[in-house]
């Protein structure tokens, strides 16, 4: 099995259950030696992602609000908005491992993991949708994540931009989701979602972990600053962290953020 013909077509793949399959066939093949790296390999440029033909594209402003919580429809736009994460997760991973070539063979190992726990979060969620009578694009969705792995087409940016901004905002929006979810009235499904968003964000610790430290490799390699994150999100996202709030020291600690960025993204003494 060829490494980077493989996960060309599994990136291209738009249907969720066969998306997984493929993938699954090639994780287990990877894991056991069985899959040849291409010495030459021209990386393609995707200019639609994966789900336009599961789920209809609106802009960020347009998708549904995730309002009262205690409904089945709330509980719907809110499983459905997480489920687009992780399944948007899975091809940002999947690309990291198939569009930069020539890195430690941990690297690829290390995206490959983060893409299977992506799918195990994303089947954990589709699960809550099914109990909910519904599926994976039924609600309208965005597609402001596919759009920044078409514009961070660098090691060092997509690092900076995808774990260690994207993926970080999230270790702070889930325990406020969390804590919103802990004050309603208990039932069996807002326990599920519950149980369910702990696990992902438990894990998701480990993913900017890992963005972390290929952040700080290619920094290393081409010899700047990692100091230079900053200046990568201002590029894309001017106003980013001019809105931070809640900022999760104690899990961006563990993902490897000093104690200088998080001051700077909270405004204040916080380590």
């Amino acid at each position: 099995m060829n490494y980077y013909k493989e996960l060309e077509l599994i990136l291209q793949t738009q249907e969720p259950a066969e998306k997984i399959k493929r993938f699954q066939t090639f994780y287990e093949a990877f894991q056991n030696n069985r899959v040849v790296f291409e010495k030459e390999y021209t990386v393609k440029a995707f200019q639609k992602p994966s789900y336009e033909t599961v789920c209809t594209i609106i802009s960020p402003q347009d998708v549904p609000k995730r309002r009262n919580l205690t409904t089945r429809e709330g509980q719907i736009n809110l499983v459905h908005a997480v489920a687009h994460i992780e399944y948007s997760a899975i091809d940002l991973a999947l690309d990291g491992a198939y569009r930069f070539h020539g890195l430690p063979r941990a690297y690829y190992e290390d995206w490959l993991r983060v893409a299977d726990d992506e799918i195990r979060h994303f089947k954990m969620l589709s699960s809550l949708l099914e109990e909910l009578n519904a599926s994976y694009g039924d609600v309208a969705v965005h597609n402001a994540l596919f759009e920044a792995s078409q514009r961070t087409q660098t090691l060092l940016e997509r690092m900076a931009v995808v774990p260690r901004y994207l993926e970080a905002n999230g270790l702070d929006a889930t325990p406020m989701i969390l804590e919103k979810l802990k004050r309603l009235p208990k039932s069996t499904m807002i326990k599920k979602i519950i149980h369910t968003l702990e696990i992902i964000l438990a894990e998701e610790v480990d993913h900017v972990k890992k963005g972390d430290v290929w952040f700080r490799y290619v920094c290393k390699r081409e010899k700047v600053s990692p100091n230079t994150y900053f200046e990568i999100i201002k590029k894309y996202y001017p106003q980013g962290f001019l809105r931070a709030k809640n900022v999760n020291v104690q899990a961006r600690k563990a993902a490897g953020f000093s104690c200088d960025e998080l001051q700077y993204m909270a405004k204040k003494e916080v380590c």
